[in-house]
C-alpha cells in the first residue's frame, strides 16, 4: 500500500491533520475542510470519506469502508476502527415510495434522515457491516461481520445479526493493554 507524503497530506487541506497519519494514494477524500484526523490514524486503500468527518487517535479504516458524513457528521473516538467494506452513513433516503430519492433531486421533494453517528473509544465494526444515522456504538463494543446497526448500542457489548443484537458481553482487557501502550510510548502521541 502506498501512503501520501506528509506534503501530499498538507495540501490535502483537511480542517485538522495530526502527525503519523497515513491515508492511501487509492483512497478518496471528499470535502476535506470537514475532515479532521488525529495523531497515528490510518485510511487504507478504496476507502470513501466524505463530509463532517472526525477521526481521533489511532483509528484505522480497513481498504473499502465508506464514511459518509454528510451535514450531520461522524465521529470516531481514539482506538475505533472499521474492517473491510464497512459503511457508516451519518444520511439517507426515504425508501418508502412516499418521496423521490437520490441527490439529483431537490431536497423539497425528499425526505432524507440526516443524524450523528458516534463510534465511541475502543469499537470495532466488522468486515461488510453497516451502520445507520443516528446510531451511537457505545465504548468498547463490538459488531460482527455482515451485521445491520441500526439502534444505540450500550457499552461492552459484542453485537451481531441483521439487525444487530447483543449476544454477550465483551472483555475490557484491552484497557490495561492500552495503559500499558500508552505508558511504554511515554504518552507522546
Amino acid at each position: 500500500m502506498a501512503y501520501l507524503t506528509d506534503i501530499e497530506l498538507q495540501n490535502v487541506g483537511f480542517k485538522a491533520l495530526g502527525k503519523n497519519v497515513k491515508i492511501s494514494d487509492k483512497a478518496a477524500i471528499y470535502n476535506p475542510d470537514q475532515i479532521e484526523i488525529g495523531n497515528n490514524s490510518r485510511i487504507d486503500d478504496f476507502c470513501v470519506i466524505s463530509g463532517n468527518v472526525k477521526i481521533g487517535q489511532f483509528v484505522h479504516i480497513a481498504p473499502f469502508c465508506l464514511v459518509a458524513g454528510g451535514e450531520k457528521g461522524i465521529q470516531m473516538d481514539d482506538f475505533s476502527g472499521l474492517a473491510y467494506q464497512v459503511q457508516v452513513f451519518s444520511q439517507s433516503d426515504d425508501y418508502s415510495g412516499r418521496t423521490l430519492t437520490n441527490p439529483t433531486i431537490p431536497t423539497k421533494y425528499k425526505k432524507e434522515t440526516k443524524k450523528h453517528v458516534h463510534l465511541a473509544k475502543h469499537v470495532i465494526v466488522g468486515a461488510g457491516s453497516i451502520v445507520f444515522p443516528g446510531v451511537k456504538l457505545a465504548e468498547g463494543c463490538s459488531v460482527g461481520a455482515m451485521s445491520l446497526v441500526n439502534k444505540t448500542t450500550e457499552p461492552w457489548g459484542i453485537y451481531v445479526g441483521n439487525p444487530a443484537k447483543r449476544v454477550k458481553e465483551r472483555k475490557k482487557n484491552l484497557l490495561e493493554l492500552e495503559i500499558e501502550f500508552l505508558r511504554d510510548n511515554n504518552g507522546s502521541f
